[in-house]
């Protein structure tokens, strides 16, 4: 506690009751200076202000307030535009990806989203949208090919048979065994198309039955050359086979000679009379290789990369006659490509075309022919 100041009754100017009254600064000094602090604040109108002043300071007041409120409500509705402007920014992209989409889903596989060119995820996200939609734009269009191409081979021999049976019936032709030989041979046709186009869709789609077994690449290639051997001399060419010893690959001995009887036939009708088809299998790292090649005219390089697609006419003047299908190549690539291996071709230069097909050795199993049924 301060002391308080001694104050002298008798002192002229000073009443008595004043004396012993304590003053204000003696009070004040008498609180302790935590209580002090801890006394709230004085209101900040005094009612001893002047009306004049206490008017200026509520409307003052309300002043502030309604400032603070319009402030507010000004941020609240900047902050909502900018999320708003932001939100239509950040959309807008995926609303044209969404519209792309839909137009791919109704039909229309040449839509693209027009994003590729942003480098941000949005821009990753149309980039792989419109991948997915020119890979289904080629799908499609090699589907309608292949619909077009199944049509044109179907209705060849169709109309042989429709045409060689109404003259028969007509009178035009005689009933003589050569005319029902030539209706014969396009039923043949139509059987091996059909027959053809399943076994290709099957191995396409991993569920052609195939076995597991070592087969001897020497043993392959001499029983191919010993099934065309008749027919080669028969045309004036000549069939030799070369191979190194002890070669063994993995896969289905009877779709292995389909897929070289197909190239030796294919051989065959390109190599001119007095020609020449050779056989070859070696060793190519972990693979063995087999070639068929043959000393006619070649492959144009413009059909090198398409010589293995279905009814793919590099020879347009090509006899179906002849019972071949057109499918033959197309079956070698899928039966290879079942057995984990892979196809190809080249011009040899001075000779022919060469057709060659690796497979993975025996002492090596693939994937590719794991789990498949064993044929009975």
């Amino acid at each position: 506690m301060v002391a308080r100041p001694y104050t002298d009754p008798t002192a002229p100017g000073i009443d008595a009751a004043d004396a012993h009254a304590p003053s204000a600064r003696t009070v004040a000094d008498g609180l302790a200076a935590d209580e002090v602090s801890a006394a709230p604040p004085s209101p900040p109108i005094s009612p001893s202000l002047p009306p004049d002043i206490r008017l200026r300071w509520v409307e003052f007041e309300r002043a502030t307030s309604t400032t603070l409120v319009l402030i507010a409500i000004g941020a609240v509705l900047a902050a909502s535009l900018l999320g708003f402007l932001l939100a239509n920014r950040l959309l807008q992209p995926l609303r044209r990806l969404e519209q792309a989409a839909a137009a791919v889903a109704g039909g229309d596989l040449s839509r693209r989203s027009g994003l590729g060119d942003r480098r941000d995820e949005v821009g990753e996200l149309g980039r792989s949208f419109d991948t997915m939609a020119m890979a289904l734009q080629a799908s499609d269009e090699q589907r309608r090919r292949f619909l077009q191409d199944v049509v044109h081979e179907l209705r060849t021999p169709l109309t042989v048979i429709d045409a060689t049976s109404n003259a028969m019936l007509d009178g035009v032709y005689p009933m003589e065994p050569a005319h029902l030989e030539t209706i014969r041979e396009q039923a043949h046709l139509l059987a091996r198309i059909v027959e053809d186009l399943r076994t290709l869709n099957l191995a396409e789609i991993g569920k052609l039955p195939l076995s597991s077994d070592a087969v001897d690449a020497a043993t392959l290639l001499a029983t191919t050359v010993d099934a065309f051997q008749a027919r080669a001399s028969a045309a004036d060419r000549r069939i030799v086979q070369e191979s190194e010893p002890g070669l063994l690959v993995l896969g289905d001995e009877d779709r292995l000679r389909q897929v070289l009887a197909a190239l030796v036939d294919n051989a065959l009708r390109h190599a001119p009379p007095g020609g020449e088809v050779r056989l070859r299998a070696r060793r190519a790292d972990t693979m063995v290789q087999f070639e068929v090649e043959d000393t006619g005219p070649g492959v144009a390089p413009g059909d090198l990369g398409r010589v293995f697609e279905r009814f793919y006419e590099a020879d347009p003047a090509r006899d179906r006659a002849a019972g071949h299908s057109g499918l033959g190549l197309a079956i070698v690539k899928a039966l290879v490509e079942a057995h984990g291996g892979r196809v190809g071709v080249e011009n040899v230069p001075g000779s022919g075309a060469r057709f060659w097909f690796q497979l993975p050795t025996a002492a090596e199993p693939v994937s590719a022919l794991a789990g498949r049924p064993e044929t009975a």
